[in-house]
């Protein structure tokens, strides 16, 4: 099968610049706006989407639909795709591109099925195309060759076969360093900066860690804009680990951190809005300002 008309749910950082390559390899990408916020519609415009007005229609036209978006939402976006498909009496193959455990992408196969759809797992590593990367989006299940097409439209498609779980497993792995190193820098320094030791840890990471240092002082200003997301996926990790019969414990602690990081007042920002004049002493002062009482030990 050929595709020609890809939908995306949802056009947010990732899903639109995904999004605006396909679109430039000569795809007809469409989307639903129907209730989406006025960012969504904005990023949409960006990557050249066409606006369809209801999740059935969009469904009819798709040759294939992508979930690009928050963990959170993936399993309630599963749900509202096959019931459509199901009113909408169309069959259509569902790639959940979203960072969620193998144990959940099982559960969505199973309610894509129910709704007469096909379902493909995937797991996006990598940055947007609209900032100039080129993402990998494994993949996995039976009906996955569908996306092989698209391996080097803007993005990679590495296929690892036909089992459910094997494409989200190496997505959640993969997080569980990126993202958890992150959270682990964020409560090393929050801790430093709580014991009134931030100076002097900076110091001594200026002198034996330089590397990391610097990117922290380039990563962590803007890790607020994303960690109300990332608090899920973490979850999903830990969950992923637990399967495995390895410790949750380590990422249920990175969702903790993503959570304290989204209860400072720079989670209002959106990846687009975040002030790249803000310091890593900034983030972390204001960070370590927003711990519980309990767990502040010097000011």
């Amino acid at each position: 099968m050929s595709l020609k008309t890809i939908a995306i749910l949802s056009p947010g950082d990732m899903g639109h610049g995904v999004g605006k390559a396909l679109r430039e390899h000569g795809y007809d990408v469409i989307t639903c706006l129907a209730g989406r916020s006025q960012r969504t519609r904005t990023l949409a415009a960006a990557g050249g989407f066409r606006d369809v007005p209801t999740l059935e229609e969009m469904i009819t036209q798709a040759d294939l639909i992508m979930s690009i978006l928050v963990p959170a939402a993936a399993v309630g976006v599963a749900e509202s795709v096959a019931e459509a498909m199901a009113r909408a009496g169309v069959s259509r193959p569902f790639a959940d591109c979203n960072a969620v455990s193998p144990a959940t992408a099982q559960a969505m196969e199973a309610i894509i099925r129910d709704g007469g759809g096909e379902y493909i797992d995937g797991g996006i590593i990598g940055g947007s195309p609209a900032r100039g990367a080129t993402p990998r989006i494994y993949v996995s299940g039976p009906g996955a060759s569908i996306m092989d097409e698209l391996d080097g439209k803007g993005i990679g498609v590495p296929n690892l076969g036909a089992e459910i779980g094997r494409a989200s497993g190496i997505k959640m792995c993969y997080a569980s360093m990126t993202k958890g190193t992150s959270a682990l820098r964020v409560a090393m320094l929050t801790a430093a900066r709580s014991l009134g030791l931030y100076g002097e840890l900076v110091a001594e990471l200026a002198h034996s860690q330089q590397g990391a240092l610097s990117a922290m002082e380039s990563g962590v200003p803007g890790l607020p804009s994303n960690a109300g997301r990332w608090i899920g996926e973490m979850e999903e990790i830990a969950a992923t680990f637990e399967g495995a019969g390895v410790t949750p414990s380590f990422h249920l602690g990175a969702a903790e951190i993503f959570r304290l990081l989204a209860s400072t007042p720079f989670a209002d920002e959106s990846p687009e809005t975040v002030d790249r004049d803000r310091t890593l002493a900034d983030t972390i002062q204001v960070t370590a300002e927003h711990l519980p009482a309990a767990e502040r030990i010097s000011e």
